[in-house]
């Protein structure tokens, strides 16, 4: 299994390829493009539902966020219970407390239906304040959660070494193997006749009066509805605007003095830390991660592992750090996920995006909503997870703030490149965005001297990439799109290459 970045995540030795052309046709129900958690699991569900489906893979099924989640499925969000409250109200808020055990107990009832071993485990979950200031954030969460019946208990102590003012703990949380999981639904999904096709890149679509017809990389496809599980689809919608691509960091170790904490664990430092133990081929491991920041605005994403890894050792007997990855995730504006309908759709064509770090929770709580929007045309969800949905308060100063970013973003980096002269400025080893015989052009340049040349203006919106030197790829800072050195995509919207350039052409 292969991945949208450098680094090896702790998912991935689970390999096995799904893509088969046999049988393949070009007429179905429902098309679902992405072959993460989100997309497979709607796949599964539409296609019991008796319609006739196809998921369609850019890569191969869980090279996104599934193969770099942490994999914590949790009943509490990123967005408080207090938060939902002040900008939804309080029924919605209720809705968002059900949402948690309703996507695990999903993940519960397709590990007995289809037998699958993927190490799920019930957990109970601490949420701990290191300070004053966190101490008045953890009363917050701890009264939100209150308001909507959801338990949350002070404890007076945790099973992680860390040092805290005050804690809480959270029953009946879980975890599980992500990609053991995906892969038995990929499979229950070819059982029940659905097809899928990986290497397959959709480029656009067109929605007419009584399909959409989806142009892909391996022909034209035609569905009555097109599900969009890639956070965010191709093309420029409203959702590029609510929505900001950030990247998270995780790292697994082992422990000399091999005490294990059994339980899931996340302080409150902005951002924060998680943690949480996977065995992985005989050995128990300590997973932990953090550090995230807006995709493309880190100078040296490097150090953000560097961080991290000092971060841990501070706390825990670490003996070797035996994976480091990272993953991209898309924040909300106004902190919940979009899930339904996309805007300007007349209907056919769904999304599900702007799951911050909850990701395999709201990835499977899609699945119910939009297959439920397909099959009887409503779900309990709909209203409140909207993707077309206006709120003037929550999410605007966020929403001027994200797209004032992506402004200053795209000035910013026409004027750097006019500090670039040439591509002598770039040594081995080295990456840059260069001008060059009036040109701007991304340059990353080999140990030992050989060159990948591309041109450096992300296809999608004209935004200028930035190097990620943790994961040797180019990164939009606008809307997410990344590359690798040679300018093939790893992450859309963009679903264009940059233009690969002959470096010996462009010096002569």
């Amino acid at each position: 299994m292969y991945r949208d970045g450098a680094r090896k995540s702790i998912w991935q030795e689970e390999i096995k390829r799904f893509s088969s052309e046999t049988g393949f046709h070009h007429q179905y129900d429902a098309a679902i493009v992405g072959g993460g958690i989100t997309g497979v699991s709607t796949a599964l569900k539409l296609q019991q539902s008796g319609k006739k489906c196809i998921l369609l893979e850019a890569a191969n099924i869980g090279f996104g966020t599934t193969g770099g989640t942490t994999a914590h499925l949790n009943d509490f969000f990123d967005t408080t219970f207090k938060e939902a409250i002040s900008d939804f109200g309080e029924d919605n808020a209720k809705l968002l407390a059900e949402v948690g055990q309703e996507a695990i107990g999903i993940i519960e009832t397709n590990i007995r239906n289809y037998n699958i071993d993927c190490n799920f485990e019930r957990k109970t979950a601490y949420l701990f304040a290191l300070d004053e200031k966190q101490e008045k954030q953890l009363q917050d969460i701890v009264d939100g959660a209150s308001e909507v019946g959801h338990e949350m208990r002070y404890v007076d102590e945790i099973p992680f070494p860390i040092p805290f003012k005050k804690a809480v703990s959270i029953p009946d949380q879980a975890q599980f193997h992500p990609i053991r999981y995906i892969k038995a639904l990929a499979e229950a999904f070819i059982n029940a006749g659905g097809m899928i096709l990986e290497d397959c890149l959709c480029e656009n679509y067109d929605e007419q009066e009584d399909e959409v017809i989806l142009k892909t990389s391996k022909g034209e496809i035609r569905a009555s509805n097109v599900v969009y599980a890639t956070h965010i689809p191709p093309g420029l919608s409203i959702l590029h605007t609510t929505n900001a691509p950030y990247r998270s960091y995780a790292m697994a170790f082992s422990l000399k003095d091999e005490n294990y904490p059994k339980d899931l664990g996340y302080d409150l430092i902005d951002p924060y830390h998680y943690y949480r133990v996977q065995e992985i081929n005989g050995e128990m491991l300590l997973i932990a991660g953090g550090e995230d920041h807006k995709t493309g605005h880190e100078e040296d994403t490097g150090e953000c592992f560097s961080r991290l890894e000092n971060y841990v050792r501070k706390y825990f007997d670490v003996e070797t750090a035996y994976y480091s990855w990272s993953s991209q995730y898309y924040e909300p504006t106004d902190g919940f996920p979009y899930i339904g309908k996309l805007p300007g759709s007349k209907g056919k064509v769904y999304a599900a995006t702007g799951f911050r770090g909850n990701g395999m929770i709201f990835g499977t709580i899609s699945s119910q909503i939009i297959s439920d929007l397909i099959t009887d045309g409503s779900s309990k969800y709909e209203n409140v997870f909207n993707p077309s949905r206006i709120k003037p308060i929550a999410g605007f100063t966020s929403f001027v703030e994200e797209n004032a970013v992506v402004a200053y973003d795209f000035i910013k980096d026409k004027l750097f490149k006019e500090k670039i002269t040439s591509l002598s400025d770039v040594t081995e080893g080295e990456a840059k965005v260069v001008k060059y015989e009036g040109d701007s052009y991304a340059l990353y340049k080999e140990t030992g001297g050989k060159v990948h040349l591309v041109k450096s203006t992300c296809p999608h919106a004209k935004c200028e990439v930035r190097w990620n030197s943790a994961e040797l790829s180019w990164d939009c800072p606008c809307h997410g799109s990344r590359f690798n050195v040679n300018g093939k995509i790893l992450t859309g919207p963009s679903v264009t290459a940059l233009q690969r350039v002959d470096p010996e052409d462009s010096e002569s």
